[in-house]
Formats: structure tokens, C-alpha cells, sequence
């Protein structure tokens, strides 16, 4: 069955075609290394993580590249005020993104580019659009791309008013004015020529380069470009983000790789949608800001989070709250415990073709994980399919859905609180004298701490809810 996937581009959903038969370029926007990611960054990681993990599941060799911004204005604003060097501030937050998408069981990327090792690779970028005039200097001595010179720009976002070459933002000789940008963010209300490298300014410190282009820096929106095109080639398959980066930064990336190479920079744009928290945009101000640091203070794990995730589509808006997302650790832990009692010493057998099946056919319609989240459950609970080829089955589910099963321990490995193995010492007595009443009162007491006890032939067992 052939994958589909919605490619912002053209709005559509697409059967996906890669250049290459059986191999995939995947670029994917990575972090802005100046604080701690939020939970919104991490939708945007997980659900590229689950593309990856669809792709490979499917047969393709993906070759996936990530970058590390690690040059910026916020790099340099929060290094400075820290009073640290660009690089060892910046090394601290990328070692712990490496950390957090351990966490998450996000599959490694096969290689993490850091802009600062693409100074090179951007500053004859920069000259080639000059050379083809599609860029030049401004009076402060930074280059800018010339947007009107793009009868292409806007493509991404479906820009309106698209830019006339003969408007008041277009070259009419060597004495006019631009209209320009210096921010690597803004929106689209601010339409300007952005800039490609920035001149050397008292704010920027000790962090510049002396290059052909003088002494300064990149600006954001051409370093992504570099990177993917050195590590990936002039036409990328698929290029990942969430919606905030559509514009300016992937526009821009367009913009400056198409004009420079002369053909299509990326054949899929696929992009996550929001993420809100309590129903409103997250903010610090709102008091509605998390990082994965923040919800595990809270009780709930990284893998509870990406559960979460799963329940709704890449691409439509979703609603963070505590108590959605505490049902979703509740319902992880459930199917672990179906997992354990399969058995670790059980013998693998074989993925039931007929789930198997099923799953593809969900994950490669446009990744619906709710379908294929639905489907492991259903599963579980199917008791025409023998023990050995149900965990045979969910490991093979699970090479998608990064639940890992395969390293669960026994839940005899596990440390039971002794307030929980009290009461169930109490239940064991109360079943011997047939006290059918105050076993169950136990058993709800032993519930409401988080756990549940199931009666064996060997005895009872407990396991988190």
C-alpha cells in the first residue's frame, strides 16, 4: 500500500515518490540551543521521530540530518548575558536536547549538524546568490536577500500580495532604499529583504568571523539551508518543522536555496501543527509553560508525553492539559503491564500478519497514530492470537511507535511501596477467611495508590496502573 503524506506545499495529501527508489532524505529543523526545549519544540521532534520510524518500517534507508542552531541572536544575547562563551553555552543546552530525546526515545539522527561548523559552506552560498543577483550589500555593511528578485517568494505560506519586481521593495538603481530586516523572527507583516550575513555589531561581542563577506555572522535562515544541502544535496525528499517555522525561516530557506541551485530545494514540506496548553498559545507570562523537566516534576514521564501525542494527528492542533496527560501515563502503564504478563522468559513468536497489516495501513495514511495507537490495543485484548505472536506483534508494532518493549523489566523487578505490599498481605488474609467484602475494600484501597493485584494460581502480583 502506498504511503501518504500531506505535503504543506501544495496542501494536498500525496502518495510519497522519494528521488531515489529505495532511499529518503530527511532534514528536520532541530533546536535553538539557548535554553531548555518546551513541550511544544518536542511535538515537533516526536512527530518526526514517527516519520523516520514509518519510513524505515516501510523499507526505505532514511539518511536524516538535524541541526543544532548554535549561532543566532539568542545564542549570542542569552551567552553574553551569562557571561559565558558562545560555545560552552551552547554545548551545555545541546547536551541536554541529547538527554531529553533519549528520554523520549527519539531515534538518533544520522548526523547533527552545529552551524558554527558551516561557516565555510554559508559564506559561498551567500556569494553565489550575490554573483546571480539575487542578493547584495546594504549600507550597514550586512547582505541581504533581495526578495523582489524571487517571483517565487511566498510560495510556502501562500502569500497574498505577491512581490512585484517593479514595486517600491525592488532595485530601481543603485541609490534606492530597501526595505529590510536585521531579526532572525518576525512575521508576515513585516515582509523584508532578511539578511544572509550580518555585519559585526557592539551587541554581537566577541562572536563574529572574518570572512570575504566581512567581519560578522550568519543571520538564522541561511544556515539551514547550508547545512542540508552539504549533508543532503541540492534536492532534499522530505523537510520537517512545526507551523511557527513556516515563516520566515522555511520561506527563506526556499527562497535563498532555490535561487542559488536553480531547481526545487525540498520535493515534501511537512509540518506539525500547535501545541496549546489549558486552550491558550503557551507563554511564560501565561503561566502555562512547560518544559519535559516541568511535566516530570509533575509525576508524568516523557513517554507518557509521547502517548499523549500519539492520541491526536501531527497535523491538527491539540490541547495540553495535566489531567489528559496523567490518563495517558495511566493507559502507557496498562499496556506495559499487558506486555509483562506475557512473559519475559515467553518464547517470540511471529507478528500476526492480520494486525500487521492493519498498522500499515494506518501509519501510512498520513501517519494517523490515533488509528494505530487503537489497533495495539485491540491487540491486547485478542485473545484468538496465542501469547508468543501477541509479544511478537508489539515488538514488531513498536519499531513505529518507540514504546519500548523490548527493555521492559518484570514487574517483579520493580519496587512495590511497602504500603502497597501491607495491604496486600492484609487482602491475602481476608481471602483465606473468606471475607469477600474486605477483600475488595483492599483492593480499592491498593487502587488508589496506583497499583492493582491480580490473583494467580502461584499467588497474587502487582503491577502499576
Amino acid at each position: 500500500m502506498p504511503l501518504i503524506l500531506k505535503n504543506t506545499l501544495t496542501r494536498t495529501e500525496e502518495v510519497f515518490e522519494p528521488t531515489n527508489k529505495d532511499s529518503v532524505s530527511l532534514y528536520t529543523c532541530g533546536p535553538t540551543v539557548y535554553n531548555y526545549p518546551h513541550i511544544g519544540n518536542y511535538r515537533a521532534y516526536v512527530f518526526g521521530d514517527i516519520l523516520k520510524r514509518t519510513l524505515s518500517y516501510l523499507g526505505y534507508n532514511v539518511k536524516h540530518i538535524m541541526n543544532i542552531t548554535d549561532i543566532d541572536d539568542k545564542t549570542i544575547r542569552d551567552s553574553i548575558a551569562g557571561g559565558k562563551t558562545l560555545a560552552e553555552f551552547t554545548e551545555f543546552y545541546t547536551q541536554e536536547f541529547y538527554k531529553d530525546i533519549e528520554a523520549l526515545h527519539i531515534v538518533r539522527a544520522e548526523k547533527y549538524t552545529k552551524a558554527t561548523d558551516y561557516i565555510d559552506e554559508m559564506v559561498k552560498m551567500i556569494e553565489t546568490l550575490i554573483e546571480k543577483g539575487f542578493a547584495y550589500r546594504g549600507d550597514d555593511g550586512s547582505v541581504y536577500f533581495d526578495i523582489a528578485k524571487d517571483k517565487n517568494y511566498g510560495q510556502l505560506v501562500k502569500l497574498e500580495n505577491k512581490i512585484d519586481v517593479n514595486s517600491d521593495c525592488a532595485l530601481a538603481n543603485q541609490e534606492k532604499k530597501y526595505n529590510r530586516i536585521n531579526n532572525d523572527e518576525y512575521d508576515k507583516e513585516n515582509i523584508s529583504d532578511f539578511a544572509l550575513w550580518k555585519a559585526w555589531d557592539e551587541n554581537d561581542g566577541e562572536v563574529f568571523w572574518e570572512t570575504s563577506l566581512g567581519k560578522g555572522r550568519p543571520g538564522w535562515h541561511i544556515e539551514c539551508s547550508a547545512m542540508s544541502i552539504a549533508e543532503l544535496g541540492d534536492h532534499i525528499d522530505i523537510h520537517t518543522g512545526g507551523v511557527d517555522n513556516m515563516f520566515p525561516h522555511h520561506e527563506n530557506e526556499i527562497a535563498q536555496s532555490e535561487c542559488a541551485t536553480g531547481h526545487q530545494f525540498v520535493k515534501y514540506w511537512m509540518h506539525n501543527e500547535h501545541l496549546m496548553v489549558d486552550g491558550k498559545k503557551m507563554s511564560k507570562s501565561a503561566g502555562n509553560f512547560y518544559t519535559l523537566r516541568d511535566i516530570e516534576k509533575l509525576g508524568i514521564t516523557p513517554l507518557a508525553y509521547r502517548y499523549w501525542l500519539y492520541t491526536g494527528n501531527y497535523d491538527t492542533k491539540v490541547n495540553f492539559t495535566i489531567d489528559a496527560v496523567s490518563g495517558a501515563q495511566t493507559a502507557l502503564e496498562r499496556l506495559y503491564t499487558a506486555y509483562r504478563d506475557l512473559g519475559n522468559n515467553l518464547e517470540v513468536g511471529l507478528p500476526d500478519m492480520r494486525y500487521k497489516t492493519k498498522f500499515t495501513e494506518f501509519i501510512s495514511d498520513n501517519l494517523n497514530t490515533p488509528k494505530a495507537l487503537a489497533l495495539v490495543w485491540e491487540l491486547v485484548k485478542d485473545d484468538s492470537v496465542s501469547p508468543a505472536d501477541k509479544k511478537a506483534t508489539l515488538l514488531d508494532l513498536d519499531n513505529v511507535l518507540g514504546f519500548g518493549f523490548e527493555n521492559l523489566k518484570e514487574e517483579t523487578d520493580i519496587e512495590i511501596p511497602a504500603e502497597v505490599l501491607k495491604l496486600a498481605d492484609a487482602r491475602t488474609v481476608a481471602r483465606n477467611e473468606k471475607n469477600w467484602s474486605e477483600s475488595d475494600k483492599l483492593r480499592d484501597q491498593i487502587k488508589d495508590l496506583g497499583y492493582e493485584i491480580k490473583d494467580t494460581d502461584t499467588g497474587h502480583k502487582i503491577s502499576r496502573i
